[in-house]
């Protein structure tokens, strides 16, 4: 099987400090997303394998565990798995009980890159937890304002279709904490 990524962008590498948030409404980076009157950039991601494209990447090839709902919603364990507004939801009932957490970032948030290696361990390692990515880009607007998301990173943690916790910021053990909590709920 082929696999072919393409993802393209109008707009340079990150230059933000290394700081625990990025404000989408104050940076003037983030397009039209949060009130900013910023130019609207470009950003696409395809995957095609074969002869099929689909919105649904994970970041890594290795998941131990899939659960799926038709032909497009997988949810996978032991990896996270790029979303975006179209599968997001259909993902997250795919998931049914396990607990799903969501990292809300955007491709130029210094923060969001600093944890994300951090992010793919703890999915690797939790075994019984579905970790999502979703980038706040123009074309997942509508969800990152549905999930009320005003600073990058920030990340829910879903139970049954809910968010019962949310973490912003770039703070790993209050995450792993949360995480945990949730469990033992």
């Amino acid at each position: 099987m082929a696999l072919r990524l393409s993802i393209s962008s109008s707009h340079g590498p990150a230059t933000s400090p290394a700081i625990s948030t990025c404000r989408p409404a104050t940076c003037g980076r983030f397009p039209g997303s949060f009130g900013s009157t910023a130019p609207a950039q470009k950003r696409s991601l395809s995957v095609m394998t074969g002869s099929e494209t689909r919105g649904l990447t994970p970041a890594k090839s290795s998941g131990l565990e899939t659960t799926s709902v038709g032909a497009e919603a997988v949810a996978v364990t032991g990896q996270v798995t790029e979303v975006n507004k179209d599968t997001f939801w259909p993902i997250v009932k795919a998931a049914g009980e396990k607990i799903v957490v969501v990292d809300m970032y955007t491709q130029w948030c210094g923060p969001c890159k600093v944890i994300a290696p951090k992010f793919q361990e703890m999915s690797e390692k939790d075994l019984d937890v579905v970790f999502l990515k979703l980038d706040c880009n123009q074309d997942n607007r509508p969800l990152a304002k549905e999930l009320g998301i005003k600073v990058v990173p920030t990340f829910k943690i879903l139970k049954d279709g809910k968010v019962v916790k949310e973490i912003t910021g770039a703070k790993i053990d209050e995450l792993v904490n949360a995480i945990k909590t949730v469990k033992s709920s």
